[in-house]
């Protein structure tokens, strides 16, 4: 079996520049392009990321019908994923996505075009395999701790609010939690948002602070306990693994993913 053939949207991002990293360690794998609104045209080593001279392309739809990929893995922003992501299954390459902030409806879209296509997708909130642990522990919990509220912290310049992580915690809590709404019945806020969001009664709070990469803490309480289960991502190399782990996967694959849970075993 030859090399899987990526390109990578968002190399010069944070998580993008990392990515590029692994493709390059990762003996199977081998970069073919990357895709970068600002220097089309440019060769990748121009741009400070890597020493590879491999071809820079902002046109997604030129670039995958050129270099004719394996794999896109995509880093950008949920507007930008969406379109890069749609784009690429229709001609017929397979999407592993980092991006947060995708809507339902936005998820609904993408799963019919896998199944109309028959190819395979990876969409994962979070790629560091201790999250997608403490998200699992946390739907264990879940079921005996209905009270529970979730603490995401995030660098300043994260774009959304709550973190995808956090949101995709309370869906797995939620499939097995008899809903409620926690709190005193008649609690009011006297500054908005106090509480934070609310989704199916569970609070999250989002905290956005300089210095900070990825944090989660899922808080349980009972009558004379409580538990938590933290993660915490302090470098973006923790999210390489779980990238490799989906690239790896999504070859195999003719359907759509949401969440590396569902791929781990």
């Amino acid at each position: 079996m030859g090399n899987t053939k990526i390109v990578i949207a968002g190399p010069r991002g944070r998580m993008g520049s990392e990515a590029v990293k692994l493709v390059e360690r990762t003996e199977n794998f081998e970069l073919a392009a990357v895709i970068d609104h600002k220097h089309n045209g440019k060769l990748l080593s121009e741009l400070g990321v890597s020493t590879l001279a491999v071809p820079v392309y902002s046109d997604i739809i030129e670039c995958l019908n050129v270099v004719k990929p394996d794999v896109l893995i995509d880093l950008t922003t949920p507007e930008v994923g969406m379109y890069h992501t749609k784009t690429a299954l229709s001609l017929g390459v397979r999407p592993v996505v980092g991006t947060t902030g995708f809507t339902k409806e936005n998820l609904a879209e993408l799963e019919t075009l896998c199944r109309e296509r028959e190819l395979g997708c990876v969409i994962a909130p979070n790629f560091a395999l201790g999250a997608v642990l403490m998200m699992k522990f946390a739907q264990v919990a879940g079921k005996y701790f209905p009270d529970v509220e979730i603490i995401e912290l995030h660098h300043d310049k994260k774009l959304d609010a709550p973190s995808g992580t956090s949101l995709k915690t309370a869906e797995m809590i939620a499939e097995v939690r008899e809903e409620k709404k926690q709190g005193h019945p008649n609690e009011k806020e006297t500054l908005p948002g106090a509480r934070g969001a609310d989704f199916a009664g569970m609070h999250i709070h989002s905290v956005r602070l300089p210095g900070l990469i990825a944090h989660e803490q899922v808080m349980f309480g009972a009558e004379g306990q409580s538990l938590s289960i933290r993660h915490d991502s302090y470098d973006r190399v923790s999210f390489m693994s779980g990238v490799k782990l989906a690239v790896d996967t999504v070859m195999k694959l003719n359907t759509f993913v949401y969440g590396l849970e569902n791929i781990i075993d």
